[in-house]
């Protein structure tokens, strides 16, 4: 295949299932490079069968600082350079905040929070040195919305959205773009194997925290978003001329944001006096 000067170089993790197996595949397809990791990597080595000039497959625990570095020194060697860095790695864990035991949130933050980070430092001298790149980073409505029974998945997501904003704003003036997509329900794994329910169950929060389980075992396979499209729309943003920092993907994401704006004004408009009578009087 002859190069072509559009020709990207995608570093992707959790590239096994859902999302970054689905976006390996696309950008493979029509000729971009990828570096699809995986902590699995045997469960995508077709890939490299199937694109021996552009696919390179490695092993990737994000949660590993060695494995991190291993994958990252693989790349560049590789490649020479990486154009989008894709922190697609993460997971859900339902269950209410007193529910879930530090031993199983603890491992959503290492996922979700510090190994997004550790792998974005990681790859950022080698953006900074081309004075070109794109960081996409996955959140979800989650990551702007909290709900009962998905606290720890909502603080991690939360977490996301504001290193992203601040990477943003510092990676601007290099000429280094920063996109956050916040997806709504997506037929994914996410509620199915890539799921991770608190094993404690206390009765009093079933109203509440107990739906979310509910919905996690009986919405599996059943939600309404098409995973294709959604990567068609990361795809056409990395293509932008002038790419979004927030891209909410889905009509369920965007209904419960826009109605979530609207509760949030009126809340600032209702409690505007007292916010305002915080600061000193002007003046002094």
């Amino acid at each position: 295949m002859t190069e072509s000067k559009n020709q990207r170089v995608w570093f992707i993790t959790g590239s096994s299932t859902g999302f970054g197996r689905d976006l390996a595949e696309r950008a493979l397809r029509r000729g971009d490079k990828v570096v699809a990791t995986a902590r699995k990597p045997e469960q995508i080595a077709e890939l490299a069968d199937e694109f021996p000039q552009t696919a390179l497959v490695l092993p990737l625990d994000v949660t590993s600082a060695a494995s991190i570095e291993n994958a990252v020194v693989g790349a560049i060697t590789k490649f020479g350079r990486v154009d989008v860095l894709v922190n697609n790695a993460g997971y859900g864990l339902a269950g209410a905040i007193e529910e879930a035991t530090e031993a199983e949130y603890m491992p959503v933050f290492e996922t979700n929070v510090f190994g997004l980070i550790r792998l974005t430092r990681a790859v950022l001298p080698y953006l900074r040195a081309q004075k070109s790149g794109h960081v996409v980073n996955l959140s979800s409505i989650g990551g702007l919305i909290g709900s009962p029974g998905w606290g720890f998945y909502n603080a991690s997501k939360f977490a996301v959205e504001g290193f992203s904003e601040a990477l943003a704003a510092e990676l601007k003036p290099l000429g280094i773009a920063v996109t956050i997509i916040e997806p709504g329900p997506f037929r994914t794994d996410f509620l199915g194997r890539s799921g991770v329910e608190a094993e404690a169950r206390i009765p009093d929060y079933d109203p509440t925290a107990g739906k979310t389980r509910e919905y996690f075992h009986d919405q599996a396979g059943k939600q309404p978003g098409d995973p294709a499209k959604a990567v068609q729309a990361i795809l056409d943003v990395v293509g932008a001329e002038k790419p979004p920092l927030h891209l909410l993907l889905g009509k369920i994401a965007l209904t419960r944001f826009r109605t979530r704006l609207d509760g949030w004004k009126q809340e600032l408009d209702q409690w505007e006096s007292l916010t305002i009578g915080a600061d000193f009087p002007e003046g002094e």
